[in-house]
């Protein structure tokens, strides 16, 4: 599979080759199972892929109205910090990330870094499966007066997270689908 962008296409390598796992049988966070499973981590901090995965991520970002950038922890941590220091100094977007649960001392919040009333995020997700994942991050922005109309994912798993999202007046932007990898019979 090849297309105009080659660093594109080698991030879909990167993924495919450290990110992909095929043999196992996995639960994911949507509480499906699968025999596949993209772990994302490994490529977010690989330092090839990691720094192909924010620039691709830039050039998808820099032309969108946001004040920063977002997600679920752990998923979201790497590359939404990565993604600050790229910005910067073009046009400078804080970060943030959303605990799963607050942290039970210091601050005692759920969401940590740079989201502020009235600001306007974009959420994003390493691998989407149902929109879950997501709409907590989302939940949690907008209890913080923020707004949020674009989550944005490395790989949607097409398995019901844009219908998901689009109800709650989301748009859905992924890199790539699970059908740019060859999964084979999985």
């Amino acid at each position: 599979m090849s297309s105009e962008n080659p660093e594109k296409d080698r991030l879909r390598d990167i993924i495919a080759k450290k990110s992909l796992l095929t043999s196992g049988n996995f639960t994911l966070a949507s509480g499906h199972t699968s025999h596949t499973f993209f772990d994302m981590k490994k490529t977010m901090l690989d330092p090839e892929g990691a720094t192909l995965l924010t620039d691709t991520l830039w050039k998808e970002l820099k032309n969108h109205k946001l004040d920063c950038i977002g997600g679920l922890e752990m998923g979201a941590v790497p590359i939404v910090s990565q993604l600050s220091l790229r910005s910067y100094p073009e046009k400078p977007i804080p970060s943030f990330f959303v605990r799963k649960k607050a942290k039970g001392h210091g601050t005692d919040q759920k969401v940590d870094g740079y989201l502020r009333e009235g600001n306007t995020a974009i959420v994003f997700e390493d691998v989407t499966t149902t929109g879950g994942s997501a709409l907590q991050a989302v939940e949690a922005v907008r209890k913080n007066g923020a707004f949020v109309e674009i989550i944005i994912t490395v790989v949607d798993r097409l398995a019901g997270a844009e219908q998901t999202l689009s109800a709650e007046g989301l748009t859905l932007i992924s890199l790539f689908t699970k059908n740019d990898f060859d999964l084979g019979t999985h």
